[in-house]
């Protein structure tokens, strides 16, 4: 069985995808991934022996631009020209294609599965992408929805008008290039039947909706058996638990003093800091020996030795934290981020900071909550109860979309 996955995004569009690859693997799979040429993607993927076929530009330079809103359709056409480039070379001779990312990529991906005949696969790391009325879409750049309008089922019909003016010119002049008839709806396109739901279902609970049959598998993620540092090692040795601060792949640049302010507010609670410096490039801010910094690092482990996790709520790095039993404060920057700081408040394992720009004042309150004994015990409490076979099921699920037209299986 030959498997090829797709994504354009951060790291988190990309780490569930090495889990589901390693798994595949062990399945027999013969398995290779279209995603950024990033170095840091590349290194990753090389690590457990999985091709890597770059496409689009860098992630991180993408994200560091910090692009106007203005210029996301532009963007938006050269990333699915992009995927119909490339993904059409990869996806030779494959079985299945496994799609994800940023929504105008995995259409021209899964384009290209249906060009090609290859049965596809549309995954999503969080289910704010999936209409529902118990939750709204989340807004593009640029484009905000009516605040008088509150109805989640016109908002959702409001969203796919969005999805279709930003995108849907790009992709259908694609698509016609390839002799593909257009697609009227881009958004509905690209969820399509049966969608995946690739998270866990304590963190993540999807309540049942008409019309949308959603498989959740859990979330696709590896054991980390990589040593930490011994330096690091040596810190964690050397006194407290410290409380980690880092922020993934978000640039930060709306809080260029964010290190600063972290370190002071961790230190006012009597707490050493590990700071992951992340592609904000976060450094220390003295030579004091209560702080340390971190570059790539087995996050579990390095969770699992912490008091406390303050991050930016990526979906990968709030799952991360809560299986390690890890209290957090959670300063969403985008997207779905808000979502996870808001389930972190409401299971009790942590506190959501009101707003992506932290001050002393207001992190010092938010990890006063995560610091307290009863969130501690609370995060210890759901850690045990959550999945940790998501990757697994989703490997097995794949090889059933090989050998009959839809999987039936209870999960």
């Amino acid at each position: 069985m030959r498997v090829l996955l797709s994504t354009y995004g951060s790291r988190g569009d990309v780490e569930p995808l090495v889990g589901l690859a390693v798994r595949l693997r062990e399945l027999g799979a013969e398995v290779r991934m279209c995603a950024p040429p990033d170095e840091d993607f590349a290194r990753r993927l090389a690590g457990v022996g999985v091709s890597l076929v770059p496409v689009g530009p860098s992630a991180r330079a993408l994200t560091a631009a910090a692009p106007p809103p203005s210029s996301l359709s532009q963007q938006a056409a050269e990333l699915i020209a992009n995927q119909f480039e490339v993904v059409t070379a990869a996806a030779q001779g494959c079985d299945v294609l496994v799609v994800t990312g940023m929504l105008p990529a995995a259409a021209g991906a899964l384009s290209v599965a249906e060009k090609l005949g290859i049965r596809s696969v549309s995954v999503t790391f969080q289910q704010l992408t999936l209409p529902s009325p118990h939750h709204p879409p989340l807004a593009y750049p640029g484009r905000p929805f009516p605040p008088e309008v509150t109805d989640n089922r016109v908002l959702w019909d409001l969203d796919a008008q969005s999805v279709d003016a930003l995108f849907g010119e790009a992709l259908n002049t694609n698509r016609a290039s390839f002799g593909l008839p257009p697609v009227d709806n881009v958004r509905d396109y690209v969820i399509g039947d049966q969608p995946w739901l690739a998270t866990d279902p304590i963190l993540d609970p999807w309540r049942e909706t008409p019309d949308l049959d959603v498989v959740q598998t859990g979330a696709w993620m590896l054991p980390d058996d990589r040593p930490l540092p011994d330096d690091l090692v040596a810190f964690l040795d050397a006194g407290t638990p410290p409380v980690y601060v880092g922020f993934g792949s978000m640039p930060m640049h709306a809080s260029a003093d964010v290190a600063q302010v972290a370190i002071e507010a961790v230190r006012a609670q009597g707490h050493r800091v590990v700071v992951a410096r992340g592609w904000a490039d976060l450094s220390l801010v003295d030579d004091r020996d209560d702080c340390f910094a971190v570059g790539e690092v087995n996050h579990h482990a390095l969770f699992a030795r912490v008091a406390a996790v303050v991050h930016h709520g990526g979906a990968g790095t709030t799952t991360t934290a809560t299986r390690a039993g890890a209290p957090q404060v959670v300063v969403p920057q985008a997207t779905d981020q808000p979502y996870w700081a808001g389930r972190v408040a409401e299971l009790g394992i942590g506190a959501a900071h009101d707003g992506p720009t932290p001050s002393f004042e207001s992190l010092s309150a938010t990890l006063r909550t995560a610091l307290a004994p009863e969130t501690s015990a609370r995060a210890a409490a759901v850690a045990g109860a959550m999945r940790t076979d998501g990757a697994t099921v989703a490997a097995k699920l794949l090889l059933d979309v090989i050998n009959r037209e839809r999987p039936s299986v209870s999960v």
